[in-house]
């Protein structure tokens, strides 16, 4: 016996939960070959604003959990992803139309960037900071601390999983919280994670995932005020001029749009890129 099809609505990602579009929103997602594949929950500037609001409440726990358990956590995505890799190859196929050697290739380098950040969790400090020499019995020791909210425009191109961890996992290792905008067209390994992250140690509020059209939401969140950051790494075709313009009036720190194979590629400075470098002075002794 034939059975009827139940395609699948995926929603957004706040606060740890999984809300429709408040507009209630939704539109589909295609196959490369132009056949339905599901639907998925259109975002507002209502969506948008409530993922900050969950950022921002997340943010003090996540900012001052441990180096060490930020990186236990940021690896415990990585086992999770290792367990559902059939599901986001297939998804990768039927979103960008690559074979599966090629998909299989995206999720095993995307599960090995969030092993390379959780490796870094608990060493950036000590590559970054500094003691300063001073003159008289101080020590005045340079240290990177978090940003805060970080919104983030996901790579909008092909690799859809592989460029939404490499703009997620670094600002989480310096114990940012984010909001991001996933992959438009191909916006089904994004909610997929979202479920990884939802079963994982990742306190919800931590990272935010909101669905829909970057058009139409980076502008909200370029000139939000409780955003404290803005990466700008798949915003090529917007007009990221005009972003981060607007971002100058609420002081925003801003990373411009990047191109070619090695955007969002895994470094050190894209974990400094959303750190802010506190000097403390201590007393060497009390005479």
């Amino acid at each position: 016996m034939n059975r009827l099809a139940i395609p699948k609505t995926y929603k957004l990602y706040i606060g740890g939960k999984f809300p429709r579009s408040e507009s209630g929103r939704v539109y589909e997602v295609l196959s490369h070959t132009g056949d339905f594949l599901a639907n998925a929950a259109k975002g507002s500037r209502k969506d948008a604003r409530d993922a900050v609001v969950a950022a921002r409440s997340a943010l003090g726990g996540w900012a001052g959990a441990t180096a060490y358990n930020r990186g236990q956590v940021l690896y415990r995505i990585a086992e999770l992803l290792e367990g559902r890799r059939a599901q986001f190859i297939a998804e990768i196929m039927s979103c960008e139309g690559v074979n599966a050697a090629v998909a299989s290739a995206q999720v095993d380098e995307a599960i090995d960037r969030w092993v390379w950040y959780a490796g870094w969790a608990d060493k950036y400090v000590q590559v970054a900071g500094n003691a300063n020499p001073v003159s008289g019995p101080f020590f005045n020791l340079s240290v990177p601390e978090p940003t805060g909210v970080v919104a983030i425009i996901a790579p909008q191109g092909t690799e859809s999983l592989l460029g939404l961890v490499s703009a997620i996992a670094p600002a989480l290792v310096a114990g940012n919280t984010v909001v991001v905008v996933a992959n438009e067209i191909a916006p089904l390994s994004a909610i997929s994670l979202a479920e990884v992250l939802a079963t994982s140690d990742v306190p919800g509020g931590v990272v935010n995932i909101v669905t829909g059209s970057p058009t139409e939401i980076a502008p909200w969140l370029a000139t939000h005020a409780d955003v404290n950051a803005l990466d700008l790494v798949g915003a090529g075709d917007l007009d990221w001029v005009e972003l981060q313009i607007s971002a100058a009036d609420t002081l925003k720190r801003v990373l411009p749009p990047e191109t070619g194979a090695d955007a969002a590629a895994p470094a050190l400075n894209r974990i400094l890129a959303f750190t802010e470098v506190k000097t403390v002075w201590h007393t060497k002794a009390i005479l």
